[in-house]
């Protein structure tokens, strides 16, 4: 008797080790585009949830940015049912512009995917997604090539909230391979492979086959392996940021904080507390340029004006207290 394929073993086990402490009847999504990474995590979850006793299910979300947008999520989740997942739903989104489209994309599939699985309940419901190691290395790159700290080049992580990825240790031709020994007919995303499309389609289709011919094909799982040291690195310095924070609690007034206490903090742990600081006070995201700036009206104050911040907030030193507030209106 022949056990499954190497690649749908390895899917299942990877499934199966990412839900290990999960109970009898819990609520497990698949948000699934119908391309194979989704399309074999969604296969590989079908089983497992039988084996397990897991309520499972799949989300597929129509973002409507191309003609044919409603048919492609049609197929996608006719492929789902075929790979054994039959409580399928299809959620039509509206995409902005908003931060850039591939932003806007994704915060309108995320939206689209927790309101849904709110709308159906459940025992502790879950979310797989089919990022693979493929998928990390890219991310690691792209965050490098912007200049990001530590916890951007930390990639994907393998879980937050009630997001999980399960094929974060597989690569791309696992997930390919796993879609053509079930029989299961994924669908490509075009712009995944146009070099003159976006950013991390011209870094699949140029950068990443230009380094593994220079560099050898280890070149993936060593920016994942990177990825995940730093990841356990910036988990660690938010910590020691958030323990910073509480400790000065008692030095706080209102929005204002001591520049000498913050200016005696090591580096890493001062950049972290200022970006804390000031989402928390509702003015973010922040960028690492807006941290930067923060950042010399504490250390290298020169009479320099406050900092614009998103969300209509700014950072200003005042009687050397770091305020982060409203602007002042204008007289």
């Amino acid at each position: 008797m022949t056990g499954p394929h190497p690649s749908v073993a390895a899917l299942r086990t990877a499934v199966r080790a990412a839900l290990d402490q999960s109970e009898i009847g819990t609520r497990v999504w698949v948000a699934c585009s119908g391309g194979p990474d989704s399309l074999a995590l969604a296969a590989a979850t079908a089983f497992v949830g039988r084996k397990e006793g897991y309520l499972t299910g799949a989300i597929i979300v129509d973002h409507g940015l191309q003609s044919d947008s409603a048919a492609v999520a049609e197929r996608a989740a006719a492929e789902v049912r075929r790979a054994g997942l039959h409580h399928v739903f299809i959620e039509t989104v509206k995409v902005g512009r908003e931060g850039g489209l591939e932003s806007a994309a994704r915060n309108a599939r995320y939206a689209a995917l927790n309101n849904r699985m709110d709308a159906e309940g459940g025992l502790s419901p879950v979310l797989l997604t089919g990022h693979t190691m493929d998928d990390q290395a890219e991310t690691v790159l792209l965050a490098l090539a912007r200049g990001s700290g530590a916890r951007a080049l930390s990639g994907i992580p393998a879980r937050r909230g009630r997001i999980i990825r399960p094929l974060l240790s597989l690569r791309r031709k696992d997930t390919i391979a796993a879609c053509q020994a079930l029989g299961l007919d994924p669908w490509h995303d075009p712009s995944n492979y146009v070099s003159d499309g976006p950013k991390r389609s011209a870094l699949r289709t140029k950068v990443m086959p230009a380094l593994v011919d220079v560099l050898g094909p280890g070149v993936v799982s060593g920016l994942a392996r990177s990825a995940a040291l730093l990841q356990a690195d910036a988990d660690e310095l938010d910590r020691q940021a958030r323990s910073a924070m509480g400790a000065s609690v008692s030095e706080v007034r209102g929005e204002e904080w001591r520049c000498d206490m913050l200016a005696a903090l090591p580096d890493a742990i001062r950049s972290r507390m200022i970006k804390m600081l000031a989402e928390n006070r509702g003015a973010g995201p922040l960028t690492a340029a807006h941290v930067v700036a923060i950042d010399q009206l504490v250390t290298g104050f020169r009479g320099q004006g406050g900092v614009a911040l998103p969300g209509g907030y700014e950072a200003r030193r005042e009687y050397g207290r770091l305020v982060i507030a409203r602007p002042s209106p204008r007289t």
